[in-house]
């Protein structure tokens, strides 16, 4: 009797190390799964965040050059009389939206919201955007 107990305290003790040593390696391979996921995400975003920078920056350019334009014919508006001042001034209401969606998508770029976030206020921005130009258009 004192065999068989010697034997399953040594079959028992076998079992729990071999346990152990799996508990052991698949905790490492969860880790090491969550660690490549956070470093592929973060470089994910930094590529991600590197093409709205671009789209921004050429967003401001465009709204640069619309301003220059709105800038241009403005006298010609405020001498026509209180018509053509209202026209021009609707027209460049949409100018100053188009700001303001820039502003907010550079906002949420700067302050690292999610990658989709920034590109649903970059794409809106480009909508106010082109909205001012048909405005200006307009004119």
């Amino acid at each position: 009797m004192r065999k068989s107990r010697l034997s399953l305290f040594k079959s028992t003790s076998m079992l729990i190390s071999v346990v152990g040593i799996i508990m052991i390696v698949s905790t490492i391979i969860v880790v090491a799964y969550v660690g490549y996921s956070i470093v592929s995400s973060g470089i994910t975003n930094e590529i991600s965040s590197g093409t709205q920078y671009d789209e921004l920056a050429e967003l401001k350019a465009e709204y640069n050059n619309l301003s220059l334009k709105f800038d241009s014919v403005k006298s010609t508006y405020y001498v026509g009389g209180p018509d053509d001042v209202k026209v021009y001034s609707d027209a460049k209401l949409e100018l100053a939206r188009a700001d303001s969606a820039i502003q907010n998508a550079q906002s949420a770029l700067d302050a690292n919201k999610p990658s989709n976030e920034v590109d649903s206020r970059i794409d809106f921005a480009k909508e106010k955007l082109k909205a001012a130009d048909q405005a200006y258009n307009n004119l």
